[in-house]
């Protein structure tokens, strides 16, 4: 019996948590191919991997949007790298939102979203409030599966510093251990094993909207965690 193999496509590959999650889609080999929609041409080469140039403001004028079975959102800034509320507010929300909405338009079937612990679109945090206005909006959209992913803070080889990450790490690090029960969501994570909750949820059976918290898994297995394979 032959099983047919999924497409996907990944937006966000260039960050932490996007550059762990092309890895494994590339690794997968339950995956035919993988868009990445990039805005510069990284020249990463692979026999399942075709990177499409956008402007991702202009998503919606895209020539031959990729009409794929699985969509990896992992899009994201933050205030200070934006520049402004209203750069932060273009790429977290409108970027977003244009992605999910042009998926669904060439019948994506899930939708895995990196999102944010403290998501909520009444937050008094403007941060906060962003991410939980993404989050209802996609919830609009009506993907067959939309499986949302709040982390907390997460650990990895960034390309740029972020001081307040560094100087939170150890502690959250030291502390991760006896952070049981309900504040295991609130445990940092590494961004790897975001990534491999986001592959695996994508070939479970959920349908709807489901929301993870991946600080509540083990980084080293757990019921989200799938090993990568080895390099093709």
């Amino acid at each position: 019996m032959t099983i047919r193999k999924r497409s996907a496509l990944i937006a966000g590959a260039s960050g932490l948590v996007g550059g762990f999650c092309l890895r494994r889609l590339l690794q997968d080999e339950r995956y035919s191919v993988t868009y990445s929609l990039v805005r510069t041409a990284t020249r990463q080469q692979h026999s399942r991997l075709s990177e499409r140039l956008v402007d991702f403001g202009k998503l919606d004028q895209t020539v031959d949007f990729p009409a794929v079975d699985d969509v990896y959102c992992c899009l994201g800034t933050t205030i200070g790298r934006a520049g402004s509320k209203e750069a932060f507010e273009k790429v977290d929300l409108d970027y977003v939102v244009a992605l999910a909405t042009l998926s669904r338009e060439n019948n994506a079937q899930r939708f895995m979203l990196v999102s944010a612990l403290g998501a909520d679109p009444v937050s008094s945090v403007f941060y906060n409030r962003i991410k939980g206005r993404m989050e209802l909006e996609l919830q609009q959209l009506d993907f067959p599966a939309l499986h949302i992913f709040r982390p907390s803070l997460l650990t990895g080889p960034r390309k740029e510093f972020r001081l307040g990450e560094r100087l939170a790490t150890p502690l959250a690090m030291l502390l991760r251990p006896v952070m049981l029960g309900p504040l295991a969501r609130y445990r940092a994570v590494h961004a790897d094993h975001v990534a491999s909750c986001m592959v695996t949820a994508a070939f479970s059976p959920v349908q709807g909207v489901e929301i993870h918290y991946p600080s509540e898994t083990s980084e080293s297995g757990g019921p989200w965690a799938r090993p990568p394979q080895k390099d093709r």
